[in-house]
């Protein structure tokens, strides 16, 4: 076989290998990723407790960088410390080196076992969970048959002058090894598919065993970049993490390295074979990373919160700025914290909704990517508004507090729901509408910003209703509700006017000028509930909806006779 087929066959082995893992590690994802997410936010106290969930992860994903994304998105959230998401970390460095361990022995008859009940899972499966279950197996399967594929095609290349030539100077310059494997994993966006490849390479004699523990050092410390450019535009607490991951595997490979060959013998006695040796080495030099760095996370984040501080509204980076911890113990004051937080969030979601439909009108896309990430900061303002009145109420608060802190929920849980609304919906259809490149008829684009000005109303009102609580302006906010829903209901009966009239550009939008009548009745729905718990405190709610049918009594005064008639609004968001 000519050189350039062999290296087109390991190429093709390798591309096999890292898909395969990527499959197992998307399939464990899609299947498990909310369970998995929920035991590893559990990771806030010790650190072992930390370190053994971040090994469990890492070991389950197959996949060390995945766990640190996880990690990360905790951390900025303000979910789990730094110390925390390090120790996890440790953890998940050893959890990866697990499966090369297992894919170290020659299992590779299992291969077509697992990609057969892989297949049969994903096409057969009753749920959707089975198919990513049955992914998880077809990948597993891929991971085995790819090394098969790396290993027979490295075969004749034992016996190569050629690339005997190209690996002398990195067996005599181990650095220069540790250099290119790391750039190589970067590349790659896994070590555990450059580890194994390192295995199949050391099987069949391509490289000294010494040279491929020099690899796996490389390996290790590239693993560590991927994270870190991956989270490059987060906040600072996030970032922390990854980067002092990096300078730990960094450091503990630039410590390793001159030592290598002192150790072969050591770990030869844990397993003669090549493959062995690699991933015990592998394994030993993560475990003695967290045995020497777990003690001094702390000084580790200490260092990262010096080198990366935080910064006052970075760039592109929201935060809260009235969520003060020092005043938690003191709830009227911090809930008067969140409640400027609330409207600093009802800001943001004020100005989305009022350049949607400009969005719609203009078809800018600058403005609707804008807007895209506006619902970001919304989201991340609603979680730490949520988080900060969750440790509130651990306080001995008086009835006045807790109700107030209930609204605060509720108004914020809306405003996050009317900022999905925009987000998913309403720039979905601003999307539709560019690249069909459509056009509202001139009466029903007049009814859609007739309709929109309404809202954007609501909005003033329920805000003055939500900071002062006052009964007369919620009344006015339900009453308007009411009129809001008139006027969409004959908007719709408009719509359908012109098209029986066979209006083209009516027919043209008439899914996307539906869907914004119902998104905009939904966004007004969110808002006036601001108004039921204050009307119902005030006893201005009637008890149902609904027109009793029983026969009145005699003994009712003719006025009470007529309020019992009368429907009463729920305490909820009601379309």
């Amino acid at each position: 076989m000519a050189g350039h087929e062999l290296l087109l066959h390991i190429a093709g082995g390798v591309a096999l290998l890292l898909w395969a893992t990527r499959m197992v590690r998307t399939g464990v994802l899609r299947a498990y990723g909310a369970e998995l997410r929920r035991f590893l936010g559990r990771s806030t106290g010790n650190r072992f407790t930390a370190c053994g969930m971040g090994l469990a992860t890492a070991t389950i994903l197959q996949s060390a960088t995945a766990t640190a994304l996880l990690a990360v998105s905790f951390a900025g959230r303000g979910l789990i410390s730094v110390a925390a998401g390090l120790a996890i970390m440790l953890g998940a460095d050893i959890g990866s080196t697990l499966v090369v361990q297992v894919l170290s022995f020659d299992i590779s008859g299992l291969s077509p076992a697992l990609v057969l009940i892989g297949v049969v899972s994903f096409l057969a499966g009753p749920s959707a969970q089975w198919r990513h279950i049955g992914r998880v197996f077809i990948g597993l399967g891929l991971m085995l048959l790819a090394l098969t594929l790396v290993v027979g095609a490295s075969q004749p290349l034992r016996d190569s002058a050629t690339l005997q030539y190209v690996m002398r100077p990195l067996a005599q310059d181990p650095i220069l090894g540790l250099l290119i494997a790391a750039v190589i994993t970067w590349v790659a966006h896994s070590s555990v598919a450059i580890v194994l490849l390192v295995m199949s390479l050391a099987t069949v004699g391509v490289i000294p065993v010494e040279l491929g523990f020099a690899l796996v050092l490389g390996a290790n410390a590239g693993s560590g970049i991927i994270p870190v450019a991956l989270t490059a535009s987060g906040v600072a607490q996030a970032r922390r993490i990854p980067m002092g991951n990096l300078l730990f595997r960094t450091l503990g490979a630039i410590v390793v390295l001159p030592f290598v060959g002192l150790a072969t013998p050591y770990i030869a006695m844990l397993g003669e074979e090549p493959a062995r040796q690699i991933a015990n080495f592998h394994t030993v030099f993560n475990l003695a990373l967290a045995a020497a760095f777990l003690p001094l996370i702390g000084v580790m984040e200490h260092l990262m919160s010096r080198l990366l501080p935080e910064t006052a509204g970075g760039a592109g980076v929201v935060e809260p700025r009235y969520l003060d911890p020092a005043v938690i113990d003191r709830p009227s004051i911090a809930i008067s914290g969140a409640t400027r937080e609330a409207l600093r969030m009802a800001d943001t979601v004020e100005t989305m909704l009022r350049g949607v439909i400009e969005v719609l009108e203009s078809d800018d896309p600058k403005l609707l990517d804008a807007l895209h990430e506006m619902d970001d900061e919304v989201d991340i303002l609603q979680e730490a508004i949520k988080l900060y009145i969750a440790k509130v109420r651990r306080n001995a608060l008086d009835d006045e507090d807790k109700r107030r802190c209930a609204e605060l929920l509720a108004f914020t849980t809306n405003l996050e729901h009317i900022g999905d609304i925009i987000d998913n919906n309403l720039l979905d259809i601003a999307q539709k509408k560019q690249r069909k490149k459509l056009t509202f008829s001139e009466q029903g684009w007049k009814e859609l910003s007739s309709l929109h000005v309404r809202v954007t109303d609501q909005m003033q009102l329920a805000l003055s209703v939500f900071v002062s609580g006052d009964i007369a302006t919620a009344r006015q906010l339900i009453r308007d509700k009411e009129r809001f829903r008139d006027l969409e209901l004959q908007g719709g009966r408009n719509h359908m006017d012109r098209l029986r009239s066979g209006q083209l550009d009516s027919i043209e939008t008439s899914a996307l000028h539906l869907d914004i009548l119902r998104d905009l009745k939904r966004i007004n729905s969110h808002l006036t509930a601001v108004a039921y718990p204050i009307l119902d405190a005030s006893g201005e709610l009637r008890s149902s909806r609904l027109v009793s049918h029983r026969e009145p009594d005699p003994q009712t005064p003719e006025a009470d006779k007529e309020q019992s008639k009368e429907p009463k609004a729920g305490g909820q968001a009601v379309g």
